[in-house]
């Protein structure tokens, strides 16, 4: 089926909202991303929320507290406040046990409106399936639409998951189905997964729209490789090849170990000049254990040229991305993949896998290379071939810097502003 007739156009219109409830319950905005529960929706939720309230739109983001020291209410930027909700136990808690919490977090969420005059918040926009539910329970008590971002999908997860990783279990389904049931828009980050959410999820056509996310393009910039280098102790002739995200078997950063010894033994004049940085922290389950990556590296015996560097900021981390030769991105699933945008926007190709939202955020041939499978002798073949190449590497670094500008937050946010109008206009209808 073409997306023509999948994905329902927004139509702009005056109803745009002056106060949206931002739902974010398993991970803050204020977080880390690339370690624990942190990662892209954690960039994606405070972009936005920034963007929106630069065109007048006072955001609120719930998230549930995780320490003590938390202080209830954090004013993230001029006009977006992050409201921490105490919720179980002030830790970090896998996601699992999250679910467990949702009442006491949604108690939570209706206290904080019914301090204020009735009519407070015009929408509800919920990220994750799990702020799906709160978003559902607020809107059906506030009279108000609930817009709803899945980000990433159990059904599609699961049919590509990596060895030994732990399946997402049948509960986890059945909660995302109730979401799409009762959302009056869903908002799908490519067009691939505007036709998941209606081929597996069965939602109808006309509630399903496409909003692209974007990339900060002026914090991550094209700048000079030998200055990013010098600041990370990197020399200028060395041969870097970059993982950046959470260290989870579904981000597969083990491919990038496996393929790196393959090239080393085909290309051995490359040892003296090789380096292999995984930057970030370690998340998720399954095996193998993301603990046994340094491991992994010496039993490949190629420990002596990976890196394994902490979770950075994102001004170092654009730094790391001028650094690298390329970025590689071998996830199985990415409903998006914003570190791919972020390091085209940088002027480093990306060789990513060939799934999800990675085929929307690469350009095949002319911002990066996408592989299809996840055999690391296919990725070390396409890593070599690059390395080895200068010619071919300036030519994508070009283009990955003309992809990347496609896809600013300043779009994101507008595109979205029109589908909060389109939201709040359906309702107003269906309530007539």
């Amino acid at each position: 089926m073409g997306m023509r007739t999948v994905v329902a156009d927004v139509m702009p219109g005056p109803h745009r909202p002056r106060r949206v409830a931002m739902l974010s319950v398993h991970t803050s905005p204020l977080d880390q991303p690339g370690a624990g529960n942190a990662g892209g929706m954690n960039v994606y939720v405070v972009e936005l929320a920034r963007r929106l309230a630069v065109r007048g739109v006072e955001v609120d983001v719930f998230t549930r507290a995780t320490s003590s020291d938390q202080p209830p209410v954090v004013e993230e930027s001029p006009g977006v406040t992050v409201r921490h909700i105490a919720a179980g136990p002030y830790e970090l808690l896998p996601t699992a046990e999250v679910p467990a919490q949702l009442c006491a977090f949604t108690a939570g969420v209706l206290r904080a409106e019914a301090r204020h005059e009735p009519g407070w918040y015009d929408l509800v926009h919920s990220h994750y399936w799990l702020a799906g539910h709160v978003g559902w329970l607020a809107t059906m008590r506030w009279g108000v639409p609930l817009v709803h971002s899945m980000h990433t999908m159990s059904k599609v997860k699961n049919a590509a998951l990596a060895e030994g990783d732990t399946p997402e279990p049948r509960e986890r389904e059945l909660g995302e189905e109730q979401v799409v049931a009762a959302a009056d828009l869903l908002v799908a980050n490519t067009e691939d997964e505007a036709a998941e959410l209606v081929a597996l999820y069965g939602a109808p056509p006309e509630r399903v729209t496409t909003v692209l996310p974007g990339v900060d393009l002026g914090l991550f910039t094209p700048g000079s490789p030998a200055r990013a280098r010098s600041r990370l102790g990197l020399r200028s002739d060395d041969v870097v090849l970059l993982f950046a995200g959470r260290i989870q078997p579904l981000k597969a950063p083990d491919i990038l170990l496996r393929a790196a010894a393959m090239l080393l033994s085909a290309a051995p004049g490359l040892r003296d000049r090789m380096v292999v940085v995984v930057v970030g922290g370690r998340s998720g389950g399954g095996r193998p254990p993301e603990a046994d990556l340094p491991a992994l590296a010496r039993g490949l015996g190629i420990a002596d040229v990976v890196r394994f560097e902490p979770p950075v900021g994102q001004d170092a981390l654009a730094d790391w991305y001028r650094a690298a030769d390329l970025t590689v991105v071998p996830s199985y699933n990415e409903s998006f993949g914003l570190v791919a945008l972020e390091s085209q926007a940088c002027g480093t190709p990306v060789v990513a896998a060939g799934v999800g939202g990675l085929r929307t955020a690469v350009a095949d041939g002319d911002s990066g290379v996408l592989v299809d499978g996840h055999d690391p002798a296919d990725w070390a073949r396409v890593l070599g071939a690059l390395v080895t190449d200068p010619r071919r590497l300036h030519g994508l670094s070009r283009g990955a810097v003309s992809h990347a500008a496609r896809f600013g937050w300043d779009v994101t946010a507008a595109r979205m502003l029109d589908v909060y109008a389109r939201a709040i206009q359906r309702r107003q209808m269906v309530t007539a």
